[in-house]
């Protein structure tokens, strides 16, 4: 089973060199897939998705607990350089 298109497609026609227009959830031919060079215009394998897991969630923080993360302190203002006074001797 081919691969189904998730978006329309403009694609020239590999042997009469016209443009196609290929709609979504079309299962084009090899020879038409291999013209297709964005990676999404596919939609996504099931076989593929099953075999990432899913990530797992976040623990939720205890109630009354702080949330992990102090404010940040502000920084520092910068100071202006003052001139050497020059002295002649």
């Amino acid at each position: 089973m081919g691969r189904r298109l998730a978006a329309a497609v403009h694609v020239r026609h590999p042997v009469s060199h016209e443009w196609v227009v290929l709609e979504p959830g079309y299962e084009p031919d090899e020879d038409l897939a291999a013209e297709i060079t964005n990676p999404h215009a596919w939609e996504e394998d099931d076989a593929a998705s099953d075999d990432q897991p899913e990530p797992e969630p976040e623990p939720e923080p205890e109630p009354g607990a702080s949330a992990g993360a102090e404010p940040a302190a502000e920084p520092p203002t910068p100071r202006r350089q003052r001139k050497t006074a020059e002295t002649s001797e």
